[in-house]
């Protein structure tokens, strides 16, 4: 902290909580509120049940959440792939490359989402490469969508690379590919796996570009919560936000363990 004296360590954290609080929190406990509510007419819930987290943890709310966590992965693995690849090889690159490459990989989150969406629904949607309809017309835009997000923190990462470690593995005999696999990819690690969260996350969420293209049976968990509140059932799409939310933050916190450790390698 840049705050030395007792009081403005005082003040800063005062200031911290008066903006975390109402910004950050309490929207938050307010839809945990709303999913343990029955009703809700006065200034606090009332009637608290879990009902509606059986319903959230079964069905088609099951099987919604299931669609999230496979696009969201099948997703995080291919912008990972796809992005880090590019990183790597914007790095032989000259500077003028490197701009043009770094703009390519922008270009899809300096859009509205909903304008991914719709380009890769018209791409797509006729011969010879025919999505619309299919799960992978999905799992195809979440990747457009997020593979700016690894691109980005890989390259950083690329970036920051000692190349003294690849000198010395080159030094002493060994091949390209062996130097990538056995030092530039364990150096990147927890980039790569910060990444991989990202992306997870970001995806999870994704709700713009999804409306445009999901088929029936492929139900993101986000659409069913739209739907949810669409319909008017409030404590219903409460209850499935925090199942999302709930599912989320576990899977970053895995992500997190691992990324600790491989910074501690």
């Amino acid at each position: 902290m840049l705050v030395h004296s007792r009081a403005g360590k005082w003040a800063v954290r005062a200031a911290f909580l008066l903006l975390f609080v109402p910004l950050f929190a309490v929207p938050l406990l307010v839809i945990l509120a709303a999913s343990l509510a029955t009703n809700w007419s006065g200034a606090f819930p009332s009637g608290p049940t879990v009902e509606r987290y059986a319903a959230a943890t079964n069905g088609d709310s099951l099987q919604a959440l299931t669609t999230s966590l496979v696009t969201a992965v099948s997703a995080s693995v291919l912008a990972l792939t796809l992005g880090g690849w590019a990183a790597l090889a914007a790095a032989s690159l000259r500077t003028r490359g490197k701009r043009l490459l770094d703009a390519l990989f922008i270009l899809p989150v300096a859009v509205p989402s909903v304008v991914v969406g719709l380009a890769v629904l018209v791409a797509y949607s006729r011969p010879p490469v025919l999505l619309n309809g299919t799960r992978w017309i999905v799992i195809l835009a979440h990747t457009v969508l997020v593979t700016a997000f690894a691109h980005q923190s890989v390259s950083a990462a690329v970036r920051r690379l000692d190349p003294v470690y690849e000198q010395a593995a080159a030094g002493l005999g060994a091949s390209p590919a062996r130097v990538l696999w056995r030092v530039r990819l364990p150096l990147l690690l927890p980039s790569l796996t910060s990444a991989a969260g990202l992306c997870f996350a970001l995806s999870m969420g994704e709700l713009s570009a999804t409306m445009m293209l999901y088929p029936p049976d492929w139900t993101p968990l986000p659409v069913h919560i739209f739907a949810a509140t669409d319909r008017g059932s409030l404590f219903t799409g409460a209850a499935l936000a925090v199942v999302l939310m709930t599912t989320s933050l576990l899977v970053l916190a895995a992500v997190s363990r691992i990324r600790t450790r491989a910074s501690y390698r």
